[in-house]
């Protein structure tokens, strides 16, 4: 997986002010929707929050990969969201979320969203990983550690 085709600096937000689960969704959306002209920022978080009732997408650690499918989509999109303040994400250690990383994929994309999916997870699961990320002190920052997964 490589996600610096995934990503890009105007998607990566660091230290945000969202108080709650829903105020994040609704920053995570705005961001996604910015290069996705074909679709608006509430389509994405009525994506986003419907999946989220199917049940949370918050890994443990910290970390949260809320995502969806959408049918005007052209090509997969990923942002990160890294908080200042963590968030209850429902996540099953019942630990809040600082670092949230949006998914978006096109309707048609079933396999495609679960590899995407299963990399970012897996690239979470590193050990001390959610920790150096939620530890950086800018999207920059941020940034380079998730470049260095290219290598």
């Amino acid at each position: 997986m490589n996600l610096s085709e995934l990503l890009n600096p105007e998607r990566v937000r660091h230290n945000i002010e969202a108080g709650s689960k829903k105020a994040a969704l609704e920053n995570l959306s705005g961001l996604l929707a910015r290069d996705c002209p074909s679709v608006t920022a509430q389509e994405i978080f009525n994506t986003l929050i419907n999946r989220e009732k199917l049940g949370s997408t918050g890994l443990g650690k910290g970390a949260a990969i809320p995502h969806g499918r959408l049918g005007n989509l052209e090509k997969p999109v990923a942002a990160v969201l890294h908080l200042k303040e963590a968030v209850d994400f429902d996540a099953p250690d019942r630990q809040p979320v600082n670092l949230i990383f949006g998914l978006l994929v096109p309707e048609e994309s079933t396999e495609e969203h679960l590899q995407i999916l299963a990399g970012i997870a897996e690239l979470l699961s590193q050990e001390g990983f959610v920790e150096a990320l939620a530890g950086s002190a800018s999207a920059a920052d941020l940034l380079q550690l998730l470049a260095r997964t290219e290598r």
